[in-house]
């Protein structure tokens, strides 16, 4: 966790984000770190990464274009609607929004022994459920809103 609010900072000072971002996404982190506490497992599964950070855009060509342009990202799994920017190993998933106003669509995060371990699924299912969160799956990962309405995306690597 601490790594990743490091990188949080690090990219906020470096003017890779704006100030709200940078709220939005240590309240996201925060969220969902504390939302994958199952009281019964061996081993609390926990936030390793954000896994990437999804853009509901006016253009997603001028974006995937801006980003693969200034930063160097790479394009993979364009689809003629949206396209992911890989950087390192982060994502930015950049999709055409229908209408309305640009805005972050979701954060997704990694987490430990999802993908290694098959009790983590379970128990991360039944605490979402404990703490009264709607949960919404998709394959390979579990969606919830996060106390301000921010949609939260948890899973393992390659969700």
């Amino acid at each position: 966790m601490e790594h990743m609010i490091a990188r949080l900072l690090q990219d906020f000072e470096q003017g890779k984000m704006t100030r709200r971002q940078l709220i939005q996404s240590l309240a996201l982190a925060a969220t969902a770190a504390s939302a994958v506490r199952p009281a019964a497992a061996a081993e609390t599964p926990r936030a390793l990464s954000i896994n990437h950070v999804s853009y509901q855009v006016a253009d997603y060509k001028k974006t995937r274009d801006f980003y693969a342009g200034l930063f160097g990202m790479t394009v993979s799994n364009d689809d003629g609607m949206q396209c992911r920017l890989t950087f390192g190993d982060n994502i930015l998933i950049a999709r055409n929004r229908p209408s309305g106003t640009p805005k972050v669509d979701h954060i997704a995060y990694t987490l430990a022994g999802w993908d290694t371990d098959k009790s983590v699924r379970p128990a991360v299912e039944a605490e979402l459920k404990r703490r009264g969160l709607k949960i919404r799956t998709t394959e390979g990962s579990f969606h919830v809103q996060d106390p301000d309405g921010f949609e939260v995306q948890m899973g393992g690597k390659n969700q």
